[in-house]
This record gives C-alpha cells, structure tokens and sequence, in this order.
C-alpha cells in the first residue's frame, strides 16, 4: 500500500470513528430526553436517565477530540493538491471544536439544576426545572453554531477533492452539498426556524452527502489516476 492510500485509509478511519461516536449526544439523547416544550417533563427524564445524559456529553466531546486528528490527516492528505485550500479546511474545520466544548457546560448546568443542590434550595423545583430547560435550549443553539462552520469546512475540502485526481469528482459534489446542508440547517434553526418543516426533509438529503466521502476513504482511500502526479502526503504544519 502506497503511503497516499495509507493516509487516505487513516483520514477515512479517523472520519468514521467520528460518525459512528456522535450520533449518541447529538441524535439519541435529544430524542429520548428532552421535550420540545415542557421543561418538568425534560428534567424528569434527565433526573431518570442520568448515565445516559453523561454519556451523551461524553458523546459529544470525544469526537471533538478525534477531529483534531481527522483534520490534521486530511491536511497532510491534501496540502500537496493546494496549500491555501488546504489551510483553510484545516481552519474552519478546527474552530467548532472549541464551540462543542464550551457548549457542553450547558448540559452540565442542565443536569446540575435537574438534579439540584443544597446551594440551590432558595429556588423551588419548577424554577430548577424551567432553568435547566433553558440550558437544554441554549446548547441547542449552540450546536447550531457550531454546524456553521461543520459546513463551511467541507467546502474547501470538496474543492481539494475536485482537484486532487486521487479521489473521484464525484465524491466532491455530495461533499460540497452537505456542506451546504449544514450551514443552511444552522441558518433555518437560528434565523428562520418556521421553514424548519418545510426544508427538514432537504437539508437531511443534503448532508448524506458527507458518508459518501467516509465510506469512499474507508474502502477506496486514494487512486492516483493515470497521468496526474505523484503527489506524496505532506508533513504537518509547524
């Protein structure tokens, strides 16, 4: 095996682990604990399902973790097809991480206030209740913040993707839509959340763009066509 397609492998395990780690905190969690509008009825089931909720923000923060690694391996993948591109994946792709971190303090006040505290007696429980709903909400909406720049990073990548002659053009422009899905998800939930119904089912197309890129590196990793040059990945930036 080549040392393209060995990155290319690495890139695609690394992408996958995300994938398949995420889902709990930002899917499973939500649907199976918090209510869309009633906050006693969302803090019971915190109270109820506290392991849960704890590895539900386990969930989130591990992936973050992992794509530190995942972006750094694309860069070293892609920097030799252009370095501009490649850096501005690496920065986009970089900052919502920080964003997941912060926003997670929101469910670790939720949970606080869910379960409360004796410093906390001086509230009574639906007022516990109806703060730890608006913590719930607030990293809602923090999450969208951070889908911002989940979108906007795939757009350099899928520019390196269409130039690179390793991996398909194809592959670039179900990258380049999910791209677009995230930040139009975002922009729907946090500006225009009555159109959240009508574009659910388009945004969700969208964005199943972004798997067709993990299982092409997964499986493929990287074939260099015939003609186009031996482009070796490169070392990480200092």
């Amino acid at each position: 095996m080549n040392a393209l397609k060995k990155q290319a492998h690495v890139a695609g395990a690394l992408y996958l682990l995300v994938a398949v780690t995420a889902p709990l905190g930002l899917m499973v969690v939500p649907a199976q604990l918090f209510d869309a509008t009633n906050a006693a009825l969302t803090a019971e089931r915190i109270r109820g399902a506290e392991t849960l909720f704890r590895m539900g923000m386990a969930s989130e923060l591990f992936p973050q973790v992992v794509e530190v690694f995942l972006v750094m391996s694309l860069y070293q993948l892609f920097q030799p097809v252009n370095q501009r591109l490649a850096r501005q994946m690496v920065w986009l792709g970089l900052i919502p991480i920080p964003i997941v971190f912060l926003n997670v303090l929101n469910e670790v006040g939720a949970l606080l206030l869910a379960r409360g505290a004796d410093f906390l007696n001086v509230f009574d429980r639906p007022q516990l209740d109806a703060l730890a709903f608006l913590l719930v909400k607030l990293h809602g909406s923090g999450l969208q913040i951070a889908a911002v720049f989940w979108g906007l990073w795939l757009i350099p990548l899928a520019r390196l993707i269409w130039r690179s002659g390793f991996i398909p053009k194809v592959v670039a422009v179900p990258v380049m839509a999910a791209g677009v899905g995230y930040v139009l998800g975002a922009t729907v939930s946090l500006l225009l959340p009555a159109l959240s119904g009508a574009l659910g089912d388009l945004i969700f197309v969208l964005l199943l763009g972004e798997p067709v890129l993990i299982l092409w590196l997964v499986v493929f990793g990287a074939r260099a066509a015939k003609g186009s040059p031996n482009l070796a990945p490169a070392a990480l930036p200092c």
